[in-house]
């Protein structure tokens, strides 16, 4: 099948897969950039369900503070250096905080759980199980801490 290059474009502009796997998409939904996309997100919910219980011993420690009234450090990890110094990463460790602000999460478990603030037909886990597909690593959540001018910290 002959596959338009601006739909492939738009593929992988929109899903941030690789060539290839974009163009094996469209070929295996003849076409339907839809369909196409739905693929894409279920193949890279397989490789991170593969990914998971590898060690995850880099990563970084995001900070975010609102109006200067709530603050925010979590630790996000994944398994190289190189993964953790990558746009993707940094993005996923900085929406992981501006969620632990908005949400006020008591664990780590409740905040996998919640739904995104950005888009809430999604969870944190599944935000976290995109970027694994994403950046081919294993990636957890650590721990965070949650302050708030005034008031007790609250941690995990």
């Amino acid at each position: 099948m002959n596959i338009s290059l601006d739909l492939l474009k738009k593929l992988r502009q929109d899903s941030s897969a690789g060539v290839a796997d974009c163009r094996q998409a469209l070929e295996d939904v003849n076409g339907d950039y839809a369909k196409a996309k739905k693929l894409l997100i279920e193949r890279g919910m397989e490789k991170a369900a593969k990914k998971e219980g590898k060690e995850t011993s880099q990563g970084v420690v995001e900070s975010y503070v609102h109006s200067g009234k709530i603050g925010v450090l979590v630790e996000v990890r994944c398994e190289t250096d190189f993964v953790a110094r990558t746009d993707e990463f940094k993005n996923l460790a900085h929406e992981i905080a501006l969620q632990v602000a908005s949400m006020n999460p008591k664990s780590v478990e409740e905040l996998l759980k919640t739904d995104y603030i950005r888009d809430t037909s999604v969870t944190i886990a599944q935000l976290v199980k995109q970027t694994v597909a994403k950046v081919g690593e294993n990636i957890t959540i650590a721990q965070f801490t949650r302050m708030i001018l005034g008031d007790t910290i609250i941690s995990e």
